[in-house]
C-alpha cells in the first residue's frame, strides 16, 4: 500500500505512480492511497487495476478524522507492507500505525528540507513508528540526519527512477510542437515545477532578463501553476519581460513533448531532493543549467551534461545560461548525450523497483522473525 499526501503531476506523486504501476505489472498486489482528493492519475490506476482511495482531506486543514479512514482502510486491506511518501502521509501514516497493523513500513521523504522545524520535530518524535526512512538523495539523508529529522542509521537513500523511453527525442514530434507554440527559430529554454516559493522563479525572471542581452530571442517554457502566478506575472511585467519571452504554460500533460520542443532546460529552485524533472529533462538529451542544491548534482554532470550554480544567485544562473546559448549545436548535442548515458546507469525505473523489492523483503523477514510464534 502506498499512501501519499496527493496525486497529481509532480514529482513526487509522479514516482508514487511509476513505482504502483510497475510493482502491479510484477504481479504484486498494489493499493494507491491519497489523502487530498486525486488530481492526476485516477484513471490510469483503474486500468491497471490499481486500488485506489482517497481520505478526502483538504490542503491547509487539519483533520483527525483522516486517521481514523486510514486505519480503517488498512485493516479491510491488510497489507505486508506500507510505503508512504511525502512529509504529511509520512507522519499521518506513522500515527496510524500505533492503531492499524502494517508488518512494515517505510517512510520516504522527497526533498532537502521539510520545510517549518516542527516537521522536524515530528518526523524524530515518530521516528520508531517507521520500520525504515529514506530520502530521494544522500544530500537530503545527511541534512535529516544533521538537524536531527533523523537518528544515524535510521535513514538511507534510495534514488527515484524513470523510464528514459518516455522523453526519448523524437525531430517530427519537435518540430510540430515547436510549431504549435510558435517558437520559429527562437532558443528555448524549459522550466517545469510549481510556482511555489521552493522554485524561486523570481530569480529565474531575473537571470532571464539578464541573459536576454546576449540572446535577445530567447523564450523561456513555464509549465506547472501554484499560488505564485500572479505575484510572478506582476514579477515578469516589472522587468520588461513580455508574455511572449517568459510564457507561463500552466499545467500540462505534454511534457515529453515539451522537453523535445526545447534547446535546454532551466532550473532556479532554492532547495530540492531529487527531481524527477531533472531525470527526464537528462533522458530528452537537453543540456542543462540548475541550481547546486539537493541532489542536483547527482543529476547534472557539472561541465558535462550541464552548468550548476549557486542559489539564489540570478548573475550566476544569467552567466550559465549565457553560456549554454552560446555553445554550438554539436557541443549541446555532446552534453545532452552525456546525461541521456548517465540516466541510464543510474536511475532506471527497473532498477530502483529491484531495490524495493530487495528492501521490502529485507524489511518483512525482520517483521516476521520478531513475530512471536504460538
Amino acid at each position: 500500500m502506498f499512501v501519499t499526501t496527493s496525486l497529481m503531476r509532480g514529482g513526487a506523486e509522479t514516482q508514487v505512480f511509476l513505482l504502483a504501476r510497475t510493482l502491479s505489472l510484477r504481479s504484486h498486489a498494489v493499493h494507491v492511497v491519497s489523502m487530498r482528493p486525486p488530481e492526476a492519475y485516477e484513471e490510469e490506476l483503474r486500468e491497471l487495476g490499481i486500488t485506489f482511495t482517497s481520505l478526502g482531506m483538504r490542503s491547509g486543514a487539519a483533520d483527525p478524522r483522516g486517521l481514523w479512514r486510514l486505519a480503517r482502510t488498512v485493516r479491510a486491506w491488510k497489507p505486508d507492507v506500507v510505503h508512504s511518501h511525502m512529509v504529511h502521509a509520512n507522519l499521518l501514516t506513522r500515527l496510524t500505525r500505533m492503531v492499524a497493523p502494517m508488518p512494515v513500513l517505510v517512510s520516504t521523504a522527497h526533498n532537502l528540507t521539510e520545510g517549518a522545524r516542527w516537521r522536524e520535530l515530528a518526523y524524530r518524535l515518530t521516528d520508531r513508528l517507521a520500520s525504515l526512512s529514506t530520502n530521494v538523495c544522500q544530500a537530503a539523508v545527511d541534512r535529516f540526519v544533521a538537524v536531527g529529522a533523523a537518528p544515524p542509521g535510521r535513514m538511507r537513500a534510495v534514488v527515484n527512477g524513470l523510464e528514459p523511453s518516455a522523453f526519448a527525442p523524437d525531430a517530427e514530434r519537435r518540430q510540430l510542437k515547436r510549431s504549435e507554440l510558435g517558437l520559429g527559430s527562437s532558443f528555448t529554454w524549459l522550466a517545469v515545477g510549481r510556482l511555489e516559493e521552493q522554485k524561486d522563479y523570481p530569480t529565474m525572471l531575473a537571470a532571464t532578463a539578464s541573459a536576454l542581452e546576449a540572446e535577445p530571442g530567447l523564450v523561456v517554457l513555464v509549465v506547472s501553476d501554484g499560488p505564485l502566478r500572479a505575484a510572478l506575472e506582476q514579477a515578469r511585467e516589472r522587468l520588461g519581460l513580455t508574455p511572449e519571452q517568459v510564457r507561463f504554460l500552466g499545467a500540462r500533460a505534454d511534457v515529453p513533448d515539451l522537453m523535445r520542443a526545447a534547446d535546454a532546460y532551466l532550473m532556479s529552485s532554492a532547495w530540492e531532493g531529487l527531481p524527477m524533472v531533472l531525470l527526464e529533462a537528462s533522458a530528452a538529451q537537453l543540456p542543462i543549467v540548475a541550481t547546486d542544491v539537493g541532489g542536483n548534482s547527482e543529476v547534472v554532470l557539472a561541465e558535462r551534461s550541464g552548468v550548476l550554480v549557486p542559489a539564489r544567485d540570478a548573475a550566476a544562473l544569467a552567466e550559465a545560461m549565457k553560456r549554454v546559448m552560446a555553445l554550438s549545436s554539436d557541443e549541446r548535442a555532446s552534453w545532452g548525450a552525456a546525461g541521456a548515458d548517465h540516466v541510464d546507469r543510474n536511475f532506471l525505473l527497473e532498477r530502483v523497483v529491484d531495490t524495493w523489492e530487495s528492501l521490502y523483503g529485507e524489511l518483512l523477514a525482520a517483521a516476521r522473525a520478531r513475530r512471536p510464534r504460538a
